[in-house]
This record gives C-alpha cells, structure tokens and sequence, in this order.
C-alpha cells in the first residue's frame, strides 16, 4: 500500500520557520550545520570502528557483538528505505517551494522518513551495547544528526523523528539478540586465522 503522504499538512509551518531563521543565522554556523549535515554520518563509522578495537582487548564475545554495530545500522537503513517506497512523502523543499540550505532533491527522493537520522540513531543506539561512553557520545551527535536535517531544509521535523524511531528501534532488536548469541561464533572465529579481528594480539 503507497501512502503519498503530504508532510506539509503535519508540520509544515514549524519546518518553514525553521527555515526562516536560517536566512538569518550567520554563516559560520549554517555553513557548520550543512558540513555536519553532510559529512556527519562519517564520525559515527569512525565510532564503530574505535568500539570494536577496543572491543578486542575485553573479549571475542565482545568484539562479536561490536561487529554486530554496523549491521544494526545497515537493518536500520533498509527498513527506512523500505518505508519511504511506502510512503513516498515529497521533500519539504518541492511541497512549500522554499529556498534551503541543502540543495532541493529531486522527485523521488522521499523525505519520510530521514535516512541520516534513522542511521545516526541506530548507530547510537547499538554502541551503547559495546561502549557506554562511545555510545553516551553518539546520542548526542545523533540528536544533533537529526537537528541539522531540519535546519537545511532536507526534512519536515516529523521526518527526523520517525527517521531517529526507527534507527532506536531496530538497534534494540538486533543488538541484544546478538550479545546473546555471540559467543558461538566468537569461539569459532577465535580458532581460525580471523582471530586477529576478535583479539588484540
């Protein structure tokens, strides 16, 4: 079933004024939110990576489980796709015609819900799994992910919130299913020429 939804009628006036204020925000910061708005997706990688490496020196099982982090995020992504192709919200930018600081997508590229925030929260979410100070650091940014989706113009607010629901969501369904089950792979990886990925030598 394709919805067709049209955003503006849920939160259009708050995204427009949102938009408003941009026009007068100084430069250094719209240019800060658009560059993290961009490129910001690439520190949570970073995080992973820094998760599992650490991970090695706790345990295999734990650096299994770290493993796990990206593929949390990967489910968290293609549930957000699937539900765009459902929904097929058109961007805030087409609906309103407003001038953003994000470039305006083109037809078919859906807004609902946003990939960065459903990424960002499930990445944040599953890190809380492996390292609660990595993950604490994550939220944070995840939060802030999801702000600057709506500050360029990219997303209605209701976008970014369903986007961050769905990337929590699926992170606690893949993340504790696989704490649990990590220790038969672990074991067996540990025994192969992989160990290196599970154990810091």
């Amino acid at each position: 079933m394709i919805l067709a939804l049209d955003g503006s009628s849920v939160d259009g006036r708050a995204y427009a004024e949102v938009v408003e204020l941009t026009r007068d925000a100084p430069a250094w910061l719209n240019d800060t939110v658009s560059a993290w708005s961009t490129y910001g997706l690439g520190l949570f990688a970073m995080a992973m990576v820094v998760a599992w490496w650490r991970a090695r020196r706790v345990s295999a099982t734990a650096a299994v489980t770290a493993l796990a982090v990206p593929f949390a995020v990967v489910t968290a992504y293609a549930v957000d796709a699937v539900l765009k192709l459902l929904v097929r919200e058109d961007r805030p930018c087409q609906s309103l015609r407003v001038v953003t600081l994000e470039a305006c997508p083109a037809h078919g590229d859906w807004s609902f819900p946003s990939n960065h925030a459903a990424v960002a929260a499930a990445a944040a979410v599953a890190l809380l799994f492996v390292s609660r100070r990595l993950g604490r650091l994550a939220v944070v940014a995840a939060v802030v992910m999801a702000a600057s989706r709506v500050w360029t113009g990219a997303h209605y607010p209701h976008d970014v919130a369903a986007g961050v629901v769905v990337g929590a969501l699926t992170a606690l369904l893949v993340m504790p299913a696989a704490r649990r089950h990590a220790g038969a792979p672990a074991g067996r990886l540990a025994a192969t020429r992989l160990h290196g990925l599970l154990v810091a030598s």
